[in-house]
């Protein structure tokens, strides 16, 4: 995932604080816009999984630190609700200016119920997904324990927060108690995908059910099973994202693969890697993979090896070779299936290898042929298999070029 920092002025002029998470190499087909939880950043981990997910899928996500969080400016303690509503427009209205108008807004815990105050104030937004996300905004105030009476009291006051202090005034319940969701949801008239867990300790699942019931449709409802309210396992939130991905394509309206024509003049595959790890990702022609390596040695093992990609272009070659071998001869082969393993072998082992000393690279392919065939046919077909232009390939002699891209 690439990304952009970006910086735009919300509505009291204070400078955001932001990042724009894109494709690979690709254009987006449509941008979003994230919002994050209450006293988070736009680098929580699970907003950060959501866009990388997402990204993989064309699709570019604006995430920023709300006034006062972060890298943002501005005092957190005037902020509200209501602020945070107001920055979420200034966020879209920076995307429209400067890229394209956002078709989705995303709001996690207390952003669910901000994007979707927001949502009536983006025209451009066509979906809308809530994760996490409170309906009864007022109940929402006996989080604050003991604060709450102080801030009744004197109007102010400093809690705590997963070990951070902030400071909190009595606009700040006021703005939550003024809050009609059940309205606001009511007369949404976006497509909604509410994400909940039934395990979240810190906002029910009976929020959702009501953020549901209030919803008219199109709505749809993901349960996250065992995940908690901070999506902290990260399965749990790339799983979010990549639902969403799926999900939202059918209400962002996006463009037919024949309107979307790939530059076939330019089909260089794009590789990147990221500060941690051995994740990388790959976009191919039109077509997001991800590599990674094993556990073993270092590695996520979230997607194939590098050699792994290299043996399958090969078993890959072979069955598409005698697929078109056999269609041309109008041969009666139902299917092809090629099994592979890449290994190392010392070069003494290899009768016909020219090398003799140290180590060489060596490839098992079993092939199986379905279809009533005859054995000269099937010989003929084993044949071919050695003419395959990826077998060709790795059999010659390759020249590859480096220069640092300037």
């Amino acid at each position: 995932m690439q990304f952009q920092k970006l910086v735009f002025e919300n509505a009291s002029g204070d400078k955001l604080a932001a990042r724009l998470d894109l494709p690979l190499d690709e254009k987006p087909i449509a941008f979003a816009v994230f919002a994050h939880c209450f006293t988070c950043t736009k680098s929580f981990n699970a907003v950060v999984n959501i866009n990388r997910a997402l990204a993989r899928e064309g699709i570019a996500v604006l995430r920023f630190d709300f006034t006062g969080l972060g890298e943002s400016e501005g005092d957190f303690a005037e902020t509200s609700l209501s602020s945070n509503v107001s920055d979420l427009v200034a966020a879209a209205d920076y995307l429209e200016s400067n890229f394209e108008a956002p078709k989705l807004l995303i709001g996690h815990s207390m952003g669910g119920p901000a994007v979707l105050l927001a949502a009536a104030r983006i025209p451009s937004a066509a979906a809308v997904a809530t994760i996490s996300a409170p309906f009864d905004l007022a109940r929402i105030t006996n989080f604050l324990g003991t604060g709450r009476e102080e801030i009744e009291a004197k109007g102010e006051a400093e809690i705590s927060i997963a070990g951070r202090k902030f400071r909190i005034k009595k606009k700040f319940l006021d703005d939550l108690e003024q809050s009609h969701m059940e309205e606001t949801i009511r007369d949404l008239r976006k497509a909604l995908i509410i994400f909940h867990s039934p395990r979240d300790t810190i906002v029910g699942i009976e929020n959702a059910a009501r953020i549901f019931q209030a919803a008219r449709h199109p709505k749809s409802f993901v349960t996250l099973d065992d995940s908690d309210h901070l999506l902290s396992k990260r399965s749990d939130s790339l799983y979010v994202g990549s639902v969403l991905a799926a999900w939202v394509r059918k209400y962002i309206k996006v463009k037919q693969e024949e309107d979307r024509k790939r530059d076939l003049t330019d089909n260089r595959v794009v590789a990147r890697t990221g500060k941690k790890g051995y994740q990388t990702e790959i976009f191919a022609n039109g077509h997001s993979l991800i590599a990674d390596e094993p556990i073993a040695v270092g590695g996520s093992d979230t997607g194939p090896t590098p050699y792994d990609y290299l043996v399958a272009a090969l078993g890959a070659c072979t069955s598409m070779t005698l697929r078109m071998f056999a269609d041309r001869k109008q041969w009666p082969l139902e299917s092809v299936t090629v099994r592979l393993k890449h290994s190392k072998i010392h070069a003494a082992d290899c009768q016909d290898c020219e090398s003799q000393t140290g180590k060489i690279d060596a490839i098992d392919r079993e092939i199986e042929l379905a279809g009533q065939l005859g054995e000269d046919q099937r010989q003929r077909l084993l044949e071919i298999a050695d003419k395959c232009p990826v077998h060709r390939t790795l059999h010659s002699e390759i020249a590859v070029n480096s220069w640092l891209k300037e």
